[in-house]
């Protein structure tokens, strides 16, 4: 008796591709939600104004809606390199406002951008290794 065991196709979602995809969405939609709910004391607390807060807030609420939906669907690979491009993007904007101190944030305020830009770039890194491991 011969047992064949059909191979996975370039494009089968992984348990572990859809897990940090919707880690990246939970994280990113928290986030979101804290900046819009309390931008006035994360303003006082990190510098910067809470306008601007509120802005961010609302990108990531539908950064993280866009991510969700992704990590429910069929895990389309291009779709994946772009959100993977994206994050990467957001880690060098993170790093640059938190060298220039741009949006007048303070001491705090540039290590909370560059904790969160490590939680990113690491969110990235893990996205792309589940994307070529399909």
């Amino acid at each position: 008796m011969t047992n064949t065991i059909a191979p996975r196709t370039a494009t089968a979602p992984t348990t572990t591709g859809r897990f940090w995809f919707t880690a990246d969405a939970v994280i990113s939609g928290v986030n979101g939600l804290a900046y819009l709910v309390a931008a006035g004391p994360i303003a006082d607390l990190l510098g910067g104004d809470a306008t601007t807060y509120r802005w961010l807030g609302a990108f990531l609420v539908g950064y993280a809606t866009v991510v969700g939906l992704y990590a429910r669907s069929a895990l389309s690979k291009r779709m994946g390199w772009a959100i993977v491009a994206g994050n990467a993007v957001w880690v060098l904007a993170s790093l640059e406002v938190a060298v220039t101190g741009m949006f007048d944030i303070d001491g705090l305020g540039r290590a909370w951008v560059v904790a969160q830009a490590l939680v990113v770039a690491d969110l990235a890194l893990m996205q792309a290794r589940s994307l070529r491991a399909r």
